[in-house]
């Protein structure tokens, strides 16, 4: 086979339509007046267009991706059973202590976030609660009882807003209870 003929075969070399100096040398009569709805408005660089190739982020489809991120999970990161808000519902579990942990434990069966912080909770304000109950018992003076219910509510209180601020501002990241949250997460995690 001689060389023009094999290179004859072949269309000749054209830009990727998203490179910017393609777009600006195609005259505007042959280009479509309208631009595409799930193309972006701003031009994005690509690998195709000249640009450094990125690995793991959502923009180029690797593992940050939230398609990649649900699949995995098999429901959806920010989905609950009853369309509450999953920050909310993190700081729930811990307000009642034992009893809106055991209600969050019931009632919400798809998100993760939400049951780990209800696991959470019941392991950390439980035991909690039984201390209060026998140092109220075994106390008389309404000092050590105040002081006692304060290291029962302070704690809940600062766990609540863990499970709010972890889901708000930082985007599901669990705050682990040295010793009580490795155990929910394993929990979680066998369910």
């Amino acid at each position: 086979m001689s060389h023009t003929k094999f290179a004859s075969s072949f269309a000749p070399y054209t830009p990727p339509p998203d490179d910017p100096s393609y777009v600006a040398a195609t005259p505007a009569r042959s280009r479509p007046s309208t631009q595409r709805a799930w193309f972006p408005s701003q031009h994005v660089v690509s690998y195709q267009s000249g640009g450094v190739p990125t690995f793991d982020t959502s923009q180029a489809g690797g593992a940050g991706t939230t398609e990649t991120l649900e699949a995995a999970e098999g429901v959806a990161a920010w989905e609950t059973r009853y369309g509450f808000r999953v920050d909310l519902l993190g700081a729930f579990a811990y307000i009642l202590g034992p009893v809106s942990a055991l209600a969050i434990l019931i009632l919400e069966t798809h998100n993760d976030y939400v049951r780990f912080h209800g696991y959470q909770s019941a392991l950390l304000s439980t035991p909690l609660l039984g201390l209060y109950i026998i140092i109220s018992f075994i106390t008389i003076s309404v000092f050590f009882q105040t002081v006692f219910l304060l290291l029962l509510v302070g704690p809940l209180i600062y766990m609540a807003w863990q499970g709010y601020a972890g889901a708000a501002r930082y985007g599901l990241t669990r705050f682990y209870v040295p010793w009580i949250g490795p155990i929910a997460d394993r929990w979680v995690s066998e369910e």
